[in-house]
C-alpha cells in the first residue's frame, strides 16, 4: 500500500489515466461496427475538440505541399498536420521517463531513493553495463549513452502504454517507427563523419577490393547503411502491430459468433479470452525484448559507423 502512494506512483497513474483519458474523450465515436472499436487501438485516430464535428481538430498545422502525403484526413481543406491519439501516448511516454527518472540521479548520489528511483536506476545501470559499453567501450559508451538511454525507456514506455485498455500503441505505427530509426541513422551518419572525418567516412564505407569493383561495393554498402535502419523500423512496426493483431482477432472471434448464434458466443468466450489473455502476457515479454532488441542493434550499429572494422 506505500508503495502505491509514493508520489512517483501517483504521477505515473494520473499520466496513463490521463492520457487515455484525454483520447477517448476526444476522438470520433466509431460507428462500423465491434471490428472498427476493436482495431482502433493500433490506428492513428484524430483528435477531436468537438467529437460529432470530424474537422474541429483539438491541434492542427497547415502543411506545405510536399509534405501533404503525411496529411490523414482529405484535401478539400488543405494539407493539414493534425494530433492524434498516437501522439498522446508518445507525450505520455515522456512524461514518464521524466517522473520515473528524476530521483535516481539523488539515488545514485547518496543511495537513497523509493523503490521507483531504485527500479529505474537497476535498469539504467544494467544497460549501460551489458548493452552499451560491451559494445563501445567505457570512453565511447559514456558519450552516446544519453541516447541510447532515452530511446530504449521511450520505446519501452510506448510499448507498455499500448498495452493497457482503451489506450493507442505508437510503435504499432510505421511512421513513429521509422522516425526513431532514422534518429538512430542519423546518429550513425553525423557521428561517423565527425569521429573518421567527412570524406574518410564514405571512403571506409567499401573494405579493400580491386578498383574496378570499387564503385559496385560502394553502391552495395551505401545500401547496407540505409537497410540498417529499415531493418529496425520494420522490426518494432511488424512485432508490435502483429501481437495486437493476433490479440484483437481473437476478441473478434466472439463477435463473430455472436453474430451467428448467441449461446455458442457464450459458450467458447472462455477459450478465445483465455488465447487472448496468453497472447497479452507474451506481447509484456515482447514489448521489452523489443525496446531491448531496437537498443542493443542501434549500439552496435552506432558503433560500426564511428570505428569500422575495415
Amino acid at each position: 500500500m506505500r508503495l502505491l502512494l509514493n508520489p512517483r506512483v501517483l504521477a505515473i497513474f494520473a499520466v496513463l489515466i490521463g492520457a487515455i483519458w484525454f483520447q477517448n474523450t476526444h476522438i470520433a465515436h466509431h460507428s462500423g461496427g465491434p471490428f472498427d472499436v476493436l482495431f482502433a487501438h493500433i490506428l492513428p485516430a484524430p483528435l477531436l475538440s468537438d467529437v460529432d464535428n470530424p474537422s474541429a481538430y483539438v491541434l492542427s498545422l497547415p502543411l506545405p505541399g510536399a509534405l501533404s502525403v503525411f496529411d490523414m484526413d482529405d484535401k478539400s481543406a488543405g494539407a493539414q498536420l493534425v494530433l492524434t491519439n498516437l501522439q498522446i501516448f508518445q507525450i505520455a511516454s515522456i512524461l514518464l521517463i521524466a517522473i520515473c527518472f528524476s530521483g535516481v540521479p539523488g539515488y545514485l548520489r547518496t543511495g537513497q531513493g523509493d523503490p521507483v528511483s531504485r527500479l529505474f536506476a537497476g535498469f539504467a545501470l544494467w544497460l549501460r553495463d551489458e548493452v552499451v559499453y560491451p559494445v563501445m567501450g567505457r570512453d565511447t559508451g559514456a558519450k552516446f549513452l544519453p541516447y541510447f538511454l532515452a530511446i530504449f525507456f521511450f520505446i519501452l514506455f510506448m510499448n507498455l502504454g499500448g498495452l493497457l485498455p482503451m489506450s493507442a500503441t505508437p510503435t504499432a505505427s510505421i511512421f513513429i517507427t521509422a522516425s526513431l530509426a532514422g534518429l538512430t541513422l542519423a546518429v550513425m551518419v553525423v557521428f561517423g563523419m565527425i569521429t573518421q572525418g567527412p570524406i574518410a567516412f564514405w571512403k571506409h564505407l567499401v573494405p579493400r577490393v580491386p578498383l574496378l569493383l570499387w564503385p559496385l561495393m560502394f553502391v552495395v554498402e551505401l545500401v547496407g547503411l540505409f537497410v540498417k535502419p529499415f531493418a529496425l523500423t520494420i522490426r518494432l512496426f511488424a512485432t508490435m502491430s502483429g501481437g495486437h493483431l493476433v490479440v484483437l482477432s481473437f476478441m473478434g472471434i466472439l463477435f463473430v459468433f455472436g453474430s451467428m448464434n448467441t449461446a455458442v458466443a457464450y459458450a467458447t468466450a472462455p477459450i478465445w479470452v483465455g488465447f487472448a489473455v496468453f497472447i497479452m502476457i507474451i506481447e509484456a515479454f515482447v514489448a521489452m525484448l523489443q525496446a531491448y532488441i531496437f537498443t542493443q542493434l542501434s549500439v552496435i550499429f552506432v558503433q560500426a559507423a564511428i570505428h569500422p572494422e575495415h
